[in-house]
């Protein structure tokens, strides 16, 4: 067993997108080597709906997935494919944007809108698969309640317990709650790419500087095949994100991921002569 080990931690920064949502924009551009094959990470937490309320109007997408998950809020959907939804509190929407797609996300007014939108690129033979999404309800996420708290499974797998099968890039996505100075190991993929984000508590990931990371912080892993954790005295709630890495070459402008910056050419010539969606 070899543990993993923290390389570095990240806070992100604040920023505005869409039509005038506030949020963090945890890990990005600058991150991408080490977290390869996601591409981004944005957080929005706010009790306040002039933050998020005039939320993303239809926008396009090639290229990449887009997974929204919420902790708390309730969030509306639509697309060029003609599909309707909604998620709320525990629940995921996977978007695969592939050949090319135009999406609205519209969070609803709520008490709290808490969660994560992931960006998660497709290899080079699928950035042109026909566009699909689906909700992940929450009867669609494993939950396997622990001595030492609840792990919920939105994709891969923990031990014998499910959640969705990726179908292009098999990555694993958890949402893990630990009661208060509880230990726990969790078998990581050795071959993948980890970061992990706190959403509450505090909780040392690292054997070696025994920091305690506090809520609101990535933190992106070296190499081993186990990931360690004990909570602080609140308890810790984090989310374990790994995936093989894709490690091909990355052309990236606004909403659209591509290989070369030829494609990416392409993208915005088709979005201006209105050919952008196959």
């Amino acid at each position: 067993m070899k543990i993993r080990q923290i390389k570095r931690t990240v806070k992100g920064r604040p920023t505005v997108d869409g039509a005038g949502v506030k949020l963090i924009r945890v890990l990005g551009h600058d991150d991408v080597r080490d977290i390869d094959p996601f591409l981004m990470m944005d957080a929005f937490d706010s009790d306040r709906s002039e933050d998020y309320i005039k939320g993303f109007p239809m926008h396009p997408h090639r290229g990449i997935e887009t997974v929204t998950y919420l902790v708390k809020g309730q969030i509306d959907h639509e697309d060029s494919l003609g599909n309707v939804g909604s998620i709320s509190e525990g629940e995921s929407q996977w978007m695969t944007a592939g050949s090319g797609i135009l999406h609205q996300e519209m969070p609803q007014a709520s008490d709290r809108m808490f969660g994560l939108q992931m960006w998660l690129n497709l290899p080079k033979k699928d950035k042109m698969t026909a566009p699909t999404y689906f909700d992940i309800k929450g009867d669609m996420i494993g939950v396997r309640e622990i001595e030492q708290g609840t792990v919920r499974v939105i994709a891969g797998k923990y031990e014998d317990t499910m959640g969705v099968e990726p179908k292009f890039v098999k990555v694993t996505m958890m949402d893990v709650t630990l009661h208060s100075e509880a230990k726990l190991e969790l078998p990581v993929d050795e071959e993948s790419n980890l970061f992990i984000y706190l959403v509450e508590g505090s909780g040392n990931f690292d054997t070696e500087s025994h920091q305690l990371l506090e809520k609101r912080t990535a933190a992106i892993f070296g190499s081993g095949d186990t990931l360690q954790v004990k909570a602080g005295l609140e308890g810790v709630r984090f989310m374990v994100f790994y995936g093989q890495p894709l490690r091909e070459s990355i052309a990236w402008a606004g909403p659209i991921v591509m290989n070369t910056n030829e494609e990416l050419d392409e993208a915005f010539r088709e979005l201006r002569n209105d050919t952008f969606i196959k």
